[in-house]
């Protein structure tokens, strides 16, 4: 567990778990306390928030039939609820998360992009929580390290946290997610949106409802970039905690990033971004009578 100077942001405050007990849910939906996962246990004591806080999980996944059970039952391991957005699958992940008691599964009938399921799932998860903690369905994200996140929670306003992925450098990470980390690190910043250093994780912690209210146009994987300059514009905080990454030796990891799509619709995103921060129009309302063909 990283140092709690490392996590904690205007003097949360927090209690540990081993000595006041690990709580869990109420009927009315709160989380006192999530239960300490092994690594934690054997790191030392899990420091958690001393007030509620009401979270939900929101797994968008799209052709994972080899990874999402096992993501989705360690996510359910949080004790948090959990939503399976399924956007359009093809494969057999419908019938490998369907027998999975305990989760909400909501569907689109084609591939919408990955914002657009983002999207679902913040609306069905503002029903019950104040928070979305999102995770990928191809195993690259340890579920328990939303704990981090929720820890990472500034006491003082409403924040975007994203869980910043240690060891990107390994042999194993392909080449295309450094590059497009450090692409994206770099326009998000020209564009006026805050200076992360990983700006394309999807294990990120939203407030709910106001992530839904940002004004973002992107439906695909360029939400999660225009998303963070959104925030930055409306005067959101965005913060980042340390997390681990797996990218296993030898492993087929099904990956839906296209490099030359993807980057001519980063392109398209960014110099629209920008324009409008050269014109002021940081509300959008210049942009809005195009808006649905600058969705995608």
């Amino acid at each position: 567990m990283p140092p709690v100077s490392r996590l904690l942001k205007n003097g949360v405050s927090v209690r540990d778990p081993a000595l006041h007990g690990s709580g869990g849910c109420s009927d009315t939906g709160s989380y006192a306390a999530l239960p300490p996962s092994p690594r934690a246990l054997a790191d030392g004591p899990i420091l958690v928030f001393q007030h509620p806080v009401r979270a939900a999980v929101v797994i968008p996944v799209y052709n994972h039939e080899q990874m999402v059970a096992d993501v989705v039952r360690r996510a359910l391991a949080l004790s948090l609820p959990v939503f399976v957005v399924d956007d359009g699958s093809t494969d057999r992940t419908g019938e490998r998360i369907r027998g999975i008691d305990g989760i909400r599964v909501l569907a689109h009938r084609v591939n919408r992009g990955k914002g657009a399921a983002l999207l679902k799932g913040f609306a069905a998860a503002a029903e019950v929580a104040d928070w979305a903690i999102t995770l990928d369905a191809d195993g690259q994200h340890d579920p328990q390290d939303a704990r981090a996140l929720l820890a990472a929670i500034p006491g003082v306003g409403r924040a975007i946290v994203i869980g910043r992925r240690e060891g990107m450098l390994g042999a194993d990470v392909p080449w295309t997610s450094r590059f497009g980390r450090e692409f994206s690190n770099f326009w998000v910043r020209v564009s006026g949106g805050p200076a992360v250093r990983d700006s394309q994780s999807g294990f990120r912690a939203y407030p709910l409802p106001e992530s839904l209210s940002l004004g973002v146009l992107a439906r695909r994987f360029q939400f999660e970039v225009e998303v963070l300059v959104k925030a930055r514009w409306r005067g959101m905080p965005v913060v980042e905690v340390p997390v681990g990454v797996s990218y296993t030796p030898g492993a087929r990891r099904i990956s839906h990033f296209h490099p030359f799509y993807d980057f001519l619709r980063n392109t398209g995103l960014f110099s629209r971004l920008i324009t409008q921060r050269i014109l002021g129009d940081t509300d959008g309302s210049r942009f809005r009578v195009h808006g649905s063909r600058l969705k995608k």
